[in-house]
């Protein structure tokens, strides 16, 4: 593994142990560079090696939607690593303090994390950097060039990061390897009771899970074989049409890290398919999803008015007191209570199938800016809106979405009007100029 996908966030003092990697984001047993990192080390410690997932009980609004399809897809990591003899730990409570408390009682030598450029994970590896005496490390298995080295700073648009990011992909871009049975068993933590996990665990049930698609490494593979075989051939010309199908639906195994982004784009470079949608597809996938981490791990305030840049900032506040023809109360936009079918019917998407289809997420977002009372509360809005509905919410590619619709972050200035000043605007009539709008509230309107 190149070193630059490393690093030391703390050297402890030398001691022997079992070597234990945190599994955080990166959901998944095949091809997990923290993982293999992880065992790496064990394997030069002749040490045990042991995954540990610590589940919050409340994480940024997700409800029982969301952590159903988590703990369903860690329910095959552990028979996953069963299999490699590598012991699949799962504890509960504040994970900044479960894993220090787990690490200590297990007297662990070594502790490799994954990385996220949330704040909240932040948060929770400082506390472990703080308290344990044990060496760690942190590995970037979730972006193709690890974050750091794609830049030093926050990138101001894609025309900046793409030419970064380009030089270092035939770096970063190999083969990753796989587990092998570890060589070093050791009896460490006891296996997961999933049934009663779910049962105990106080979480909103009234956002419920999902059927149309199926947890786990297994079916993001499936997945992803069926995309390139039907959709990729199409995929620039029909993504942004949201009546039809033309989407890869990978965007909840990507979040969760239930499959590799390396292993999409590897397998997407090498399919059979027109030119322009391969480059579409891995624009989407490689730059766009990649500028969205370098933009929450260099703006501390991603979620937040401030993260804008500053012409955003300065024609917001020009337009504050600009009339608004309707204003809607989040329960209102909740409830899909609208003048505007064409966003009722997104909004409902959202909530029946947890998955909005992406061009719809940014008319969706543009709206909220246009009928609430100001951009912060608009934030707000979408931001709760789509972490409590969307599988994939509570995700730097949410997080930068939403403040490209309501804050031009990574876009530029347009011509200027009411409520948006020169933030790109989306209209009803422009979204029915590009696809057939009734055709989507109708298909909408058929999921119940």
């Amino acid at each position: 593994m190149d070193s630059d996908r490393v690093r030391v966030l703390k050297e402890g003092r030398d001691k022997e142990g079992p070597v234990v990697y945190w599994m955080s984001r990166d959901q998944r047993a095949r091809e997990n560079w923290a993982l293999s990192f992880a065992q790496d080390l064990a394997i030069k410690r002749r040490s045990p090696l042991a995954v540990v997932f610590s589940v919050a009980e409340e994480f940024l609004g997700a409800a029982i939607r969301q952590y159903g399809f988590m703990l369903r897809g860690l329910q095959e990591v552990e028979t996953a690593l069963e299999e490699k003899g590598i012991p699949f730990i799962l504890i509960r409570g504040d994970p900044g303090e479960a894993v220090c408390r787990f690490a200590e009682e297990e007297a662990v030598s070594d502790l490799v994390t994954d990385f996220s450029p949330l704040a909240t994970k932040r948060v929770w590896t400082e506390k472990v950097v703080e308290r344990l005496d044990a060496s760690i490390f942190e590995v970037d298995a979730h972006n193709i060039v690890p974050c750091w080295r794609a830049s030093p700073k926050q990138e101001y648009a894609a025309r900046t990061f793409r030419p970064k990011l380009k030089r270092l992909l035939s770096q970063f871009c190999g083969e990753i390897p796989e587990i092998r049975v570890h060589p070093h068993p050791g009896k460490i933590g006891e296996g997961a009771e999933w049934d009663r996990l779910l049962q105990d665990l106080n979480l909103d049930r009234s956002v419920p899970e999902v059927e149309w698609i199926t947890p786990g490494e297994r079916a993001a593979m499936v997945a992803l074989d069926g995309f390139l075989r039907e959709k990729l051939p199409l995929y620039d010309r029909d993504r942004n049409d949201p009546t039809l199908d033309g989407q890869s639906n990978l965007s909840p195994y990507l979040h969760f890290g239930q499959i590799s982004a390396a292993r999409v784009a590897l397998e997407v470079y090498r399919a059979d398919a027109d030119p322009r949608s391969r480059a579409a597809f891995l624009e989407e996938l490689v730059v766009r999803r990649e500028l969205s981490d370098n933009f929450c791990l260099y703006n501390s305030r991603y979620d937040s008015f401030e993260a804008f840049p500053d012409w955003a900032k300065k024609t917001l506040n020009d337009h504050r007191a600009d009339p608004r023809e309707y204003l809607y109360h989040r329960e209102d936009l909740e409830r899909a209570a609208t003048h505007d079918d064409l966003w009722n019917a997104a909004q409902k998407e959202m909530v029946l199938r947890g998955k909005m289809h992406g061009y719809m997420r940014m008319y969706w977002a543009k709206k909220i800016l246009e009928w609430t009372e100001s951009p912060e509360e608009a934030l707000r809005t979408a931001i709760y809106l789509n972490d409590r509905y969307e599988l994939d919410g509570r995700d730097p590619n949410g997080y930068t979405g939403i403040a490209w619709s309501i804050g031009g972050v990574h876009d530029r200035a347009w011509g200027e009007r009411e409520v948006f000043g020169k933030v790109r605007y989306m209209s009803y009539r422009g979204a029915r100029s590009k696809f057939d709008v009734d055709s989507y509230v109708e298909r909408v309107a058929s999921l119940g």
